[in-house]
Parts: structure tokens; C-alpha cells; sequence
């Protein structure tokens, strides 16, 4: 990231929602790379190692939440209820639990945020359809219009407060797509890492959204807003479509998450007239 004027101040990172699949994978990619690394969650890594930092904190809980942004630069927030769920589970944890973060981190003086936003914010385009970050949201399920407010609470505090503040609309995150929608989505960790440290370190960052996804030649998203940032993914989901389509095979159809982009979120709870 030096190489565009990186924001070398920012050294001090927070990562909730660290216990997490893409916490755990994502802190292995960023240890070592900024001076102090603090973890969080509501319970512990089950990995934890003996030299990393690590808060509880339930983010529903604001004296919780300013406790770990204390000395804080930067926060890769993935906290929160990481799939569809009732709503009071989705409104503590994903709509109080972020605004918490958001208003802790400006008290603080936290300098830049990403946050993990989801292709579930506009999972209700249809798969014909390639669509760029500034189309209207179309939330697929309670947790889309979470992330939803999510991206919206953090333009707010961007441009009211002038924290720099990148949401990543995370695709899939895995070692390879598993199956035909996730060609399309697929997101190598590695990838993923490269998005988080342009939204921490570049120095024209203010306020983006990016799509969370690899070098996918089946893709619905129009990336290239991260692209302008030095965005270079390196996962190709084309090296894997062949194991990925004879997955697919074994899969029940759906034929309403079959028509959408967000797959059995869509489907999820769906009564709408098809014919429409």
C-alpha cells in the first residue's frame, strides 16, 4: 500500500468479530502487518495464540464497546449475527451493535473503518443482471437490510464526522466457489485481506463500497471502484469451476433463489407472486 501514499498512522487495529470463519482466517493474513493487532468478539478464538490480543465484548453493550476502541486507528468490524435470523437477534446484534461501534469509534478518534458489508445488501437483482455500488439496495433477508444500515451509518458518520470508512460487500469467503452461484461471488481470503488493508491504508479513502470478490469471470458486480484503488484480485474462479458445477449437480433446484443473486436468501420465507 506505500506505493499510494499509505496512511502509515494508522498501526493500532481493532477486528471484531474475530472468533468468526472470516475472523480467523482474516487475522492469520494481518498478523504482523500493522504494529498492534487487538481481537474481539463475545467469546474467545478457540485458536487464540499466546502473543495475540484479545477483548470480549458483546456490541449490543456500548461501556463494552468503547473499552475496545480505546487507543484504537482502525477497525475491521465483522462483528455481529452472521446469517438470516429473528429480528430482535438481527436488531442487537447487527443494527445497536454497529451503531455502537460506529458512535464509540468517533468519540475515540478511530481514524478509518471497514466495514463488512454483504452481497445480501442488493441480493434481490437477478443473476442476468451486472450491477455496480451505486444501484439501489435490495436487501434478500432481515440480515441484508442490517448491512443495509450498516453502509448507510457509515456514509453518515463519513460525512458528518469525517472518519474514512470502506464497506466491503463480502461475497463468498472460502479456498474455492462451491458451487455455481458461488463462481460468481467466490472471494480468496487473500483477496479479501488486500481489500481491508486498501480501506485501512489508502490515502484517498473516504467514503467507498466495494464488492468482496476474486477474478470471477462469471461475475455480477462491476468492481472497478476498487479497481481505482490498487485493487489487483488474485483468485480465479474459473480455476475451479469444474469441481464447482459437479457439486451443483447434487443440489435440490430453487427456483426462486435460482433467479436471484442471493441464492437461498432469496427463497428464504418467499411468497410473492412469481409471475410478477
Amino acid at each position: 500500500m506505500e506505493k499510494n501514499g499509505g496512511d502509515k498512522r494508522v498501526q493500532h487495529i481493532l477486528m471484531t468479530g474475530a472468533a468468526g470463519d472470516i475472523g480467523t482466517r482474516l487475522r492469520r493474513l494481518l498478523k504482523g502487518v500493522y504494529a498492534h493487532l487487538r481481537l474481539s468478539d463475545i467469546r474467545m478464538p478457540a485458536d487464540l495464540a499466546p502473543d495475540e490480543e484479545f477483548a470480549a465484548a458483546d456490541l449490543a453493550d456500548y461501556r463494552q464497546v468503547e473499552q475496545i476502541v480505546a487507543g484504537i486507528d482502525g477497525i475491521v468490524h465483522l462483528g455481529g449475527y452472521s446469517v438470516e435470523g429473528p429480528w430482535p437477534t438481527i436488531l442487537q446484534a447487527n443494527i445497536i451493535g454497529c451503531y455502537n461501534l460506529f458512535e464509540a469509534a468517533y468519540r475515540a478518534g478511530v481514524k478509518r473503518i471497514v466495514f463488512a458489508s454483504s452481497n445480501h445488501v442488493v441480493g434481490f437483482y437477478p443473476r442476468d443482471r451486472i450491477i455496480g455500488v451505486d444501484v439501489t439496495v435490495r436487501p434478500d433477508s432481515r440480515y441484508g437490510i442490517s448491512k443495509a444500515f450498516g453502509e448507510a451509518l457509515g456514509a453518515f458518520y463519513a460525512d458528518k464526522h469525517g472518519l474514512r470508512v470502506t464497506c466491503i460487500r463480502i461475497g463468498n469467503v472460502n479456498d474455492a466457489p462451491v458451487d455455481r452461484r458461488r463462481l460468481s461471488i467466490w472471494l480468496k481470503p487473500e483477496d479479501l485481506a488486500q481489500l481491508v488493508r486498501i480501506g485501512l491504508e489508502h490515502a484517498d479513502i473516504r467514503f467507498e463500497i466495494f464488492y468482496g470478490m476474486s477474478d470471477n469471470a462469471a461475475a455480477w458486480w462491476d468492481n472497478r471502484r476498487a479497481q481505482r484503488f490498487g485493487y489487483r484480485p488474485q483468485g480465479k474462479a474459473e480455476d475451479f469451476r469444474a469441481q464447482a458445477l459437479a457439486a451443483q449437480e447434487l443440489l435440490p433446484p430453487d427456483p426462486v433463489g435460482d433467479r436471484f443473486q442471493g441464492g437461498p436468501f432469496c427463497s428464504a420465507e418467499y411468497d410473492a407472486d412469481q409471475r410478477g
